[in-house]
């Protein structure tokens, strides 16, 4: 049942993603209609994910788990202070962020193997901003740096469908 709910996800994520492309000359960041999308997206993610509205959503690659709910708001995988029940150092009532996320990219077949890909630190100035917006505009990914050429990153994504 997991399995049909991240696949279900993952065709809104891409719905999502399509749909907006066209709004991009209206949705410009600190803009007044960014000011009405930041209430609609920070209800719909926090119903469902718990969102901590960092500006930099990476959901699809964490296996639609909020990689900002980990305490020490790790973005590449856990700290290694991970109990052996799977449970956070930090808190350790809660499952940890990065064992639910691998559970969760395990069973998405289209964006699963992202959860390889390193990601870029956190842009704190974009914090409380619509990540849609700054999906839009580039502006999530500007520190990206590419730490794998495209064959090692290749390599990685076979291994992960093995």
């Amino acid at each position: 049942m997991k399995k049909f709910s991240l696949i279900f996800q993952e065709l809104i994520y891409d719905f999502v993603h399509w749909a907006i492309q066209p709004l991009k000359p209206l949705l410009k960041p600190n803009s007044r209609m960014e000011k009405i999308i930041i209430p609609l997206e920070k209800l719909a993610k926090e119903v469902a994910y718990n969102c901590q509205m960092c500006g930099q959503c990476i959901l699809h690659s964490t296996g639609m788990v909020c990689s900002m709910n980990c305490p020490k708001n790790l973005r590449n995988g856990p700290c290694g202070g991970v109990r052996l029940n799977g449970h956070c150092e930090v808190k350790p009532e809660m499952k940890c962020i990065w064992v639910r996320a691998y559970e969760g990219a395990s069973l998405m077949p289209k964006y699963g193997a992202e959860l390889l890909r390193v990601q870029p630190p956190v842009k704190r100035n974009l914090q409380d901003s619509s990540a849609w917006v700054n999906m839009l505009h580039g502006l999530d990914e500007s520190s990206k740096v590419e730490w794998l050429s495209a064959e090692e990153q290749e390599k990685l994504e076979d291994l992960w469908s093995k």
